[in-house]
């Protein structure tokens, strides 16, 4: 028995980092996506002959898609294999990809933009793919976490690659040839999937709860639309208010319908389990930080200080700068995730990334006057969010039984995509007090908006830990990935 033992950790490792490569290709996709447009939005609006403000409905677009689409796909994973829906998944974000590169209208790229939206179950799938593929090897947790480190490593390099580029042939080039670009990227990355992972059958046994789909949907779609019309009309919306009241009294007969099922799509008693919600509640809490704050950390380092009273009076080459060190420090944090694991534990290196984002912005508070103050906190938030995006996923597949990790996985996402909606929607509400948070030079907020932008983000990293601290049984994953759950042997479903 022992010989066997050691001797599966070499059969597993060559193949496993031989698969991981191939998925560093498709995550360097996703940091293209996630990174290409930004800087060259205002050169979209332009080409599409509409207003600088009619941008956020492409990020609105993808928000939603997101939200509503990753829970299923996350199912679909565990039932017909987490390969298989990755294939198909960047499928559909190669074909919105081709749509944005081509669109002669507004109304095409907000479709291309929600189709794009598909790419945000990659991750949470490739976490799936790898923790599939390291089972048995005794060391199925640390191996999730390196390559989770690995492949958020080179999301971020992605990103890094993706701004730089875009910015760079802007002015050199067509629109139509600058979008084809990332689309080319994915398609390759199609065919990467395609032909380099080999598909693996899917461990769960039942089909889709459509019943619960539809709830998700229809609870996801009044809550997101809700926001979406905060952001639009502002806090005074009676419309908006009361699409976020019903979206809301509509999670009482979700849980109703999924506490029933069997195989549920939400299955809520796995996301009330000690070693699941800590997770699920850090990733939604880190959503209103790593999505929200990314418009107003931009509008406050091009505020002029003669003009407002605050602010960087930074040009567009130094906001490049400063995502250029947040994403290089989130790469640090990625990396550094394995060992902080082996010093801290699990669950410490969790927490202690949480503390990192916590008092990162919480630095802004008293330092935003300088662009070297501005630099530091960045650098402090990065190393902590880099370590929370490759720690979440690996985390929650770790605490999931065989058969739902495409699931726990992905609703990491799905809820640090809510999570950013929601502080999107307060964010605009806090800033838009005297003025714009899409175009400063229409008007500047008052600092005490962007001080409670801080604060929130701040507060939420903050209670994320606790959260963590809380929870004793998130602690050790491998602990949590071998132990069976009650009532089910063995810790199968």
């Amino acid at each position: 028995m022992t010989a066997v033992r050691e001797a599966r950790p070499p059969a597993t490792l060559p193949g496993l980092w031989a698969v991981v490569g191939l998925l560093v290709c498709v995550e360097i996709a996703s940091g293209v996506l996630q990174g290409y447009y930004t800087p060259i939005f205002t050169d979209i609006a332009d080409n599409l002959e509409i207003a600088d403000g009619d941008v956020n409905w492409f990020e609105a677009a993808q928000l939603v898609v997101a939200a509503l689409t990753v829970p299923f796909l996350a199912r679909l994973g565990d039932l017909w294999g987490h390969r298989n829906v990755l294939l198909l998944s960047t499928a559909v974000t190669a074909v919105g990809s081709w749509v944005m590169a081509f669109a002669p209208s507004f109304t095409t790229f907000l479709i291309g933009s929600a189709l794009q939206g598909a790419y945000v179950v990659w991750l949470p799938l490739e976490i799936a793919i790898v923790y599939r593929r390291t089972a048995g090897s005794g060391q199925q947790g640390r191996l999730t976490r390196r390559a989770a480190a690995v492949l958020v490593a080179a999301l971020e390099l992605g990103v890094i690659l993706g701004a730089l580029t875009s910015g760079a042939l802007v002015e050199a080039t067509s629109m139509t040839v600058l979008l084809s670009l990332p689309a080319v990227a994915v398609t390759v990355c199609l065919l990467v999937v395609w032909f380099g992972i080999a598909p693996t059958p899917g461990e769960a046994t039942s089909g889709i709860d459509w019943r619960g789909l539809g709830l998700v949907t229809l609870v996801l779609g009044l809550v997101m639309g809700g926001l979406i019309v905060v952001r639009l009309q502002g806090a005074h919306s009676l419309l908006a208010w009361a699409l976020v009241a019903l979206g809301l009294l509509a999670v009482v007969p979700l849980v109703r319908v999924e506490q029933a099922q069997d195989e549920p799509m939400i299955d809520v008693r796995l996301l009330a389990a000690p070693g699941q919600w800590p997770v699920q509640l850090t990733a939604f809490l880190f959503g209103m930080s790593v999505l929200g704050a990314q418009i107003p950390l931009s509008t406050f380092a091009r505020t002029e200080p003669e003009v407002a009273g605050y602010g960087l009076g930074a040009e567009a080459s130094f906001v490049s700068t400063l995502i250029g060190l947040y994403v290089v420090t989130m790469v640090v944090g990625a990396l550094s995730l394995p060992l902080a694991a082996r010093v801290l534990t699990p669950r410490g290196a969790l927490v202690a990334a949480c503390g990192l984002v916590a008092v990162g912005y919480a630095l802004w508070l008293p330092f935003h006057d300088t662009t070297a103050q501005a630099l530091l906190n960045m650098a402090v938030i990065g190393v902590g969010s880099g370590a929370l995006v490759a720690a979440l996923p690996a985390a929650a597949a770790a605490a999931a039984p065989a058969d739902r990790t495409g699931f726990a996985t992905g609703m990491t996402n799905a809820t640090k995509t809510i999570g950013g909606a929601i502080a999107s929607a307060v964010f605009a509400i806090a800033l838009a007090s005297t003025g714009s948070i899409d175009d400063p030079r229409e008007g500047a907020a008052t600092l005490g908006g962007y001080l409670t932008v801080w604060s929130v983000c701040a507060l939420s990293a903050a209670l994320a830990g606790l959260a963590l601290l809380l929870s004793p049984r998130v602690a050790d994953e491998e602990e949590l990935s071998s132990a069976p759950r009650p009532g089910v042997p063995g810790g199968a479903r």
